[in-house]
């Protein structure tokens, strides 16, 4: 039986045993609906592993997995990987032991890849759609979007106006937006002139030098959800899009402040925060999301234990990491600015940018890495967006930045 096939019959075993406990359920609360008292929200227990592959040798599933993980390396075809990690606790620790990171292997496989710096050399390619009529935003991986549409969605975000101020919240799914649902990953906000935004993270920064650095804010009252549901908002980046109400200064100039990368990480031998998993949270449910979403492999369902408390903010030792835009050549010919996005961008925009460090000479970066581009944004059609990401940004911090080209900003253009 080949490595597919397996995981086929896996699959199948596991969708027959939640239908049948799914049904259990079902009466079980039927049953007990008059009753008046109310229990705490538990996660459930992980004790039983449900089924015989579960107690396979550890060399044969070593190596059954390392097969499936070297073999399907593109999506769709890598859901395998996924599928594997959903079995039981057992194959799910040998995959994430074998599953590397996007900076090491160049590619996303869980949703925590979303949160995690992207490779060193060779950017991943990603696309956005936008819906004027929803006020939403899509991020599917691929270079451009596929004739049957059957992409792989990374993150949606949705356009929020209020008094003051412009949202994007942005989740795992297309379908849910709601903060206090698991799916929440961060948000995006801006000031009333649209010329200053914030990145929000639902999780806290995981490297401990720069956790000081960033601000947190409460996301509800703590009586309002479940307790499984973090509770916090924390600060991880500023951008800033400078004052051109004269229209002299020509195309859109930005700076975006990281706190939660130092500047370090890209100095010689220098490495980014990299969080392994969210936190305090389980691997154990999976589901797969409506069909409608183009989506082949299993949603994780992502839940927390305790809430987030609110910490002060403080001094820390490290320098955050600053990005520029790239300042664009004054073309002659065709009477505009210009920027080499090689291929990338092949319609005219004020929205198109190239971001680079922007670096100071005591700072001692290669001057490789200063002129390395490491996040490109530009139009390729009407509503389609092309954004190619590198380390020491991850996906979710790039979707964000390139959310705040969308917001109207008359003081900048």
């Amino acid at each position: 039986m080949s490595f597919k096939g397996i995981v086929r019959e896996l699959m199948e075993m596991k969708d027959g045993i939640g239908n049948l406990s799914r049904r259990g359920f079902e009466m079980r609360n039927w049953r007990s609906r008059a009753r008046s008292h109310i229990a705490p929200d538990q996660a459930p227990s992980d004790a039983v592993e449900q089924g015989q592959w579960a107690h396979l040798p550890p060399e044969l599933l070593l190596d059954i997995i390392r097969r499936v993980e070297a073999s399907e390396t593109s999506w769709p075809a890598r859901a395998v990987v996924v599928f594997c990690a959903a079995v039981c606790r057992s194959w799910r620790e040998v995959t994430e032991e074998i599953v590397q990171t996007p900076e090491q292997c160049g590619r996303l496989t869980f949703p925590i890849s979303l949160k995690q710096p992207g490779p060193r050399d060779s950017p991943i390619q990603c696309f956005i759609k936008r819906d004027r009529a929803t006020s939403t935003f899509r991020l599917f991986f691929g270079l451009t979007p596929s004739e049957d549409e059957n992409d792989k969605l990374l993150l949606a975000a949705k356009k929020i106006r209020r008094a003051t101020s412009t949202d994007f919240v942005i989740s795992l799914v297309a379908d849910d937006f709601s903060r206090a649902s698991s799916a929440y990953v961060g948000k995006l906000r801006s000031n009333f002139l649209g010329t200053k935004f914030t990145i929000y993270d639902s999780q806290p920064p995981c490297d401990e030098a720069v956790k000081a650095n960033c601000r947190s804010s409460r996301r509800f009252h703590s009586k309002q959800v479940s307790p499984r549901v973090p509770a916090c908002n924390y600060s991880i980046a500023t951008i800033c899009y400078e004052l051109n109400v004269l229209r002299t200064r020509g195309p859109r100039r930005l700076h975006c402040v990281l706190h939660s990368i130092p500047i370090s990480s890209i100095q010689e031998g220098g490495t980014a925060p990299t969080p392994k998993s969210f936190p305090q949270s389980t691997f154990e449910s999976f589901s797969l999301p409506p069909a409608s979403q183009g989506l082949k492999y299993p949603a994780i369902s992502f839940s927390s234990t305790t809430l987030s408390e609110s910490e002060p903010p403080s001094e820390v030792s490290g320098e955050p990491l600053t990005l520029k835009n790239k300042a664009p050549r004054w073309h002659e010919q065709l009477q505009c600015w210009c920027l080499n996005f090689r291929g990338r961008v092949t319609v005219a925009s004020v929205k198109n940018f190239q971001l680079v460090a922007a670096v100071e000479p005591h700072h001692n970066v290669p001057a490789a890495e200063q002129e390395k581009v490491i996040l490109q944004f530009g139009k390729i059609g009407k509503d389609i967006f092309t954004m190619d990401y590198r380390y020491p940004l991850s996906a979710f911090q790039a979707f964000a930045i390139c959310l705040s080209s969308f917001d109207t900003k008359p003081a900048c253009e």
